[in-house]
């Protein structure tokens, strides 16, 4: 019995050849002629159906998940404005796909449409996990997470990230097979011999205070302890901000405080550890614009992500997901990465991903800048994440 994983990356201006190219070298790097499952990952630099279109005809129609990406790698290279395919085939893990649609109307039907035709076991493959993609601009992370867990039931690891569209914020798209949806779940049930094992990290440290969000709506942070958020963020970051060159009273354009936000996001916090919220923007009345859902009540800081430990905890998320694997052989890694990290470590963030292959060894990788990450493990920081590595390890 084995697994088989390969992966590829492909760039060029005809968005069916990117997306057949990209199938056909993985195949190659895999040697297999026939996947059981195609994983990818496309710039919103390309047409999406054509992109899709060329993969399904080089894989002989194999089942098929995916989403547009903000940034894209494998083991080989990180890239943007690329195609990323992988490619695997297995006697030892069995892959059914779904796809839900709706998920900001309603996150709870959305994943039961998703998971609904879905097996609930399958004899002989005792384990089940899943990738879960989901449309990045829904703003309804956290809640998609409880939705899929109620969906899929406390038997269901599962791992995933929200898709991006190279940080444009105006559209982001799943894909299931043929179909190619916003506001949409794209989802993988995996039923394996040997379990998926998963590993989540940020690197993160509190700066501020612990504040209480005393006014909130959706993903809008209005006050924390009474006072404007942008300007508690001010107060709260000015010193270390100088330190890097950026004074906080001097921000003017959507841009430059886009930036800055970046680098100081929220740390919620969920009993001895923190969640990353990331401020994506500000608004004229001093609120702040968050990825995800704010509740009011809720109990943050502010944090600050420095060079060295984002390269770290990508380190650490791989050396997490390595021993829970307890030395099984490996066919291959998913990699869900936060653009935010791209963003705060520029041309470092390859280090990153060098740091990955350290731990993990000379195995296939696929993985992708998302708008938000997800995680649903035993023991570890299960939920919506952002700013954070998640990675998913195949066995073979």
């Amino acid at each position: 019995m084995s697994t088989k994983m390969g992966t590829a990356m492909f760039k060029g201006e005809d968005s069916y050849e990117a997306g057949a190219q990209a199938a056909k070298k993985a195949m190659e790097a895999a040697g297999i002629s026939k996947p059981d499952i195609v994983i990818t990952f496309v710039s919103s630099k390309y047409d999406y159906p054509s992109v899709v279109k060329g993969i399904r005809e080089a894989t002989g129609e194999s089942p098929l998940i995916g989403c547009s990406s903000a940034g894209e790698f494998t083991e080989a290279s990180v890239d943007k404005q690329s195609v990323a395919c992988a490619v695997i085939s297995s006697d030892t893990h069995k892959f059914f796909t779904g796809m839900g649609k709706g998920l900001g109307r309603d996150e709870v039907k959305c994943l039961e449409e998703g998971v609904g035709k879905l097996p609930t076991s399958i004899q002989f493959f005792p384990f089940l996990s899943s990738f879960l993609l989901i449309d990045g601009l829904a703003g309804k992370g956290e809640e998609t997470v409880f939705a899929a867990f109620s969906a899929f039931g406390p038997t269901v690891k599962f791992s995933g990230g929200a898709a991006g569209d190279d940080l444009a914020f105006k559209e982001t798209k799943v894909f299931t097979d043929d179909q190619i949806e916003s506001d949409a779940v794209s989802l993988c049930l995996v039923a394996s011999k040997i379990p998926i094992q998963i590993g989540v990290s940020h690197g993160h440290s509190p700066i501020s205070p612990a504040f209480t969000i005393t006014k909130a709506k959706g993903n809008i942070l209005y006050e924390v302890d009474g006072q404007p958020a942008y300007e508690v963020w001010k107060k709260h970051t000015a010193e270390n901000a100088a330190k890097i060159g950026i004074e906080v009273n001097k921000l003017s354009s959507p841009t430059e405080v886009g930036s800055f936000l970046i680098r100081y996001e929220a740390g919620l916090l969920t009993g001895t550890q923190y969640k990353v919220r990331v401020p994506l923007s500000k608004n004229a009345d001093g609120s702040l614009n968050f990825a995800c859902t704010m509740l009011e009540g809720s109990v943050i800081r502010i944090m600050e992500g420095l060079h060295e430990a984002q390269i770290a905890s990508a380190r650490k998320a791989a050396q997490i997901a390595l021993t829970a694997s307890r030395g099984v052989k490996l066919a291959g890694a998913i990699v869900f990465d936060c653009c935010c990290r791209g963003i705060i470590l520029q041309e470092s963030f390859k280090n990153a991903v060098n740091e990955i292959k350290g731990v993990l060894g000379n195995i296939p990788l696929i993985g992708f800048e998302t708008y938000g990450e997800i995680a649903m493990e035993l023991g570890q920081m299960s939920g919506f994440h952002n700013t954070s590595t998640v990675i998913a390890l195949i066995p073979a």
